[in-house]
């Protein structure tokens, strides 16, 4: 007999994602919040709301596995799985693969490559360095004394970028402070600071067949999903809500354990 409902619970380091799926892999419910200090509170709020959403009880969901940097706390779950796994099974619910999925979290980014089938080729994560994830978009901002959200509608708009050399965030940072005082507009400095995220993606690997992006960095800076496509010949795509994806992907293998 199939279980009518399974669930997914993605903590990052940054922000924790849960999705309960039914049994046609409809998404019935989504939540996201700060993950905080405390993963285990993050998660057991984050899940609480997705069953308030689906108007369910935690004894309705049959299986529920967690995955994320912080899979470990979620103690209500069943199983856990790793990023790597649940993001990649997230995109193949949208699309058909081979497929190359990027995912650019808070803390690093990841690069997966799926064959036809849907089994990983190969992976690679960038440097222990935050350059080119959440955290650089976010002490760049902090820098440029602008509101996060701000960033991709500035980068948008700009008819050139400043071009950052610096690979490490700290020294980025600096070089940001160097371009305000020499006045260059602050859009420029966006969309440079836009490039560099794109910079130390694609040299983290080739960019092949189909190009998924996931997580909540290319979510809310969609203009970076643009800049990709410059970059590679291979087509560039996200699912619906790319920063749920891995929760997602993490409900889908419950949803398979139950049946």
């Amino acid at each position: 007999m199939k279980t009518e409902f399974a669930g997914g619970v993605d903590v990052g380091s940054c922000t924790t994602k849960a999705v309960i799926v039914d049994s046609e892999k409809r998404i019935l419910a989504s939540h996201i919040i700060y993950s905080g200090t405390d993963f285990q509170t993050a998660s057991i709020e984050v899940w609480e709301e997705c069953l308030r959403q689906a108007g369910l009880r935690g004894g309705d969901v049959a299986k529920v596995i967690s995955t994320g940097y912080g899979r470990g706390s979620v103690a209500f779950a069943t199983s856990n799985l790793t990023e790597i796994s649940c993001h990649g099974r997230g995109c193949l619910h949208f699309f058909t693969g081979p497929i190359t999925v990027v995912d650019i979290g808070g803390q690093d980014n990841k690069v997966i490559k799926l064959d036809a089938r849907g089994q990983r080729v190969s992976f690679k994560m960038n440097r222990k360095c935050a350059a080119g994830t959440g955290a650089f978009l976010e002490e760049m901002a902090l820098r440029l004394r602008l509101p996060i959200e701000d960033m991709d509608k500035l980068a948008r708009e700009a008819d050139g970028e400043v071009s950052l050399g610096s690979y490490c965030t700290v020294f980025s940072a600096t070089e940001v402070l160097e371009k305000i005082k020499a006045g260059h507009p602050v859009n420029r400095i966006v969309r440079g600071v836009f490039s560099s995220v794109v910079k130390r993606i694609i040299e983290m690997d080739t960019l092949t067949d189909t190009v998924v992006l996931t997580g909540g960095v290319i979510e809310h800076n969609t203009f970076l999903a643009e800049l990709i496509q410059l970059q590679t010949t291979s087509p560039v795509r996200m699912p619906p809500h790319p920063q749920i994806t891995g929760a997602l992907g993490a409900a889908l293998y419950a949803l398979d354990g139950a049946n």
